[in-house]
């Protein structure tokens, strides 16, 4: 199969990446590279490096599945420039689709996220709940997913709502909550938690690249949107699971973060998806990478502070 990644440098892109190469996929990688590249080179692999806006400079002609990952990732960044984040995360993503429609490609992937649920009391948040985003980057999210579904007659479109995703890339990112416990656990000896009871869903990185492969294997599924969680933890739950296993201590912080919300994969389930594994896999992957050197705590591993640092 023929693949279009954006976003394929990224930290899910990059395992994503790796996975269909070795399931002899031929890939074309499409990315700014604002964050390095840290794919290894492979005759199956064609790196362009480009920003995603550029869609005239996109050569769509032979490819069968777009997986579009490019974005800019989470609250604080898209905060530090909204007019960025609505070009790439929504004016590029609907001129992406057109042009793949145009092209005759037959699927696109787009990666939401679970987060345009907003805050939510239900026990089970299911995909037919209302969105009530709280953030501009959650809307961006909301209403791209709109627009590739409005184009569900023309292309099969499968938008995945991922939990917070958690393990280890070769392009790592140490400002999501796991991931940053644990950095913060082996170097600091402390984890920092602001408020505690919020509940968030997870999802270990190999987990979340799977979802992606799942889909691109079976193209029939339905088009419409998809929760990929599993693990719906308080904070302090993860933060005690990650103390015991990298011995460190627990401060809570005054200031609050109120994002909190579940989800309920049922609908991903039903469609022959099997979950294999868990944060505390991905606890035990990172630590072991940074026992034997191979995460650096660098500027590059932060979103924001990177982007600050190359002023974009």
């Amino acid at each position: 199969m023929n693949v279009l990644i954006t976003g394929g440098c990224g930290y899910t892109g990059s395992v994503l990446t790796k996975k269909l190469l070795d399931l002899n996929h031929n890939i074309t990688v499409i990315d700014t590279q604002w964050f390095g590249n840290y794919l290894t080179p492979n005759k199956n692999l064609k790196i362009i490096k480009m920003d995603v806006r550029k869609i005239d400079s996109i050569d769509l002609k032979k490819i069968d599945s777009i997986v579009h990952l490019a974005n800019i990732a989470n609250d604080p960044s898209v905060e530090l420039n909204p007019l960025l984040s609505w070009e790439i995360n929504v004016l590029a993503t609907q001129r992406l689709i057109d042009k793949a429609v145009k092209n005759n490609v037959k699927q696109f992937i787009f990666a939401s996220s679970g987060s345009v649920y907003g805050i939510k009391e239900e026990e089970h948040v299911t995909e037919d709940l209302e969105l009530v985003p709280i953030s501009h980057y959650n809307k961006t999210k909301m209403v791209a997913e709109r627009i590739t579904i409005s184009y569900k007659d023309k292309i099969a479109v499968h938008c995945i709502r991922p939990a917070t995703v958690c393990g280890y890339s070769p392009r790592m990112r140490l400002d999501v909550t796991v991931n940053m416990f644990v950095k913060q656990a082996f170097i600091e000896k402390n984890i920092t938690v602001f408020g505690g009871n919020q509940i968030r869903p997870n999802i270990n990185i190999k987990d979340l690249t799977n979802v992606y492969i799942h889909f691109l294997n079976n193209m029939h599924l339905d088009s419409g949107c998809y929760n990929a969680g599993f693990e719906n933890l308080s904070i302090m739950e993860i933060a005690k699971m990650i103390s015991k296993k990298i011995s460190s201590k627990i401060s809570i912080s005054d200031t609050k973060d109120l994002r909190s919300y579940r989800q309920n994969s049922d609908k991903l389930l039903a469609t022959g998806f099997v979950k294999k594994f868990n944060i505390e896999e991905a606890i035990d992957d990172m630590y072991e990478k940074f026992i034997k050197n191979k995460i650096s705590d660098t500027d590059q591993c932060y979103t924001v502070k990177w982007m600050k640092k190359i002023k974009l």
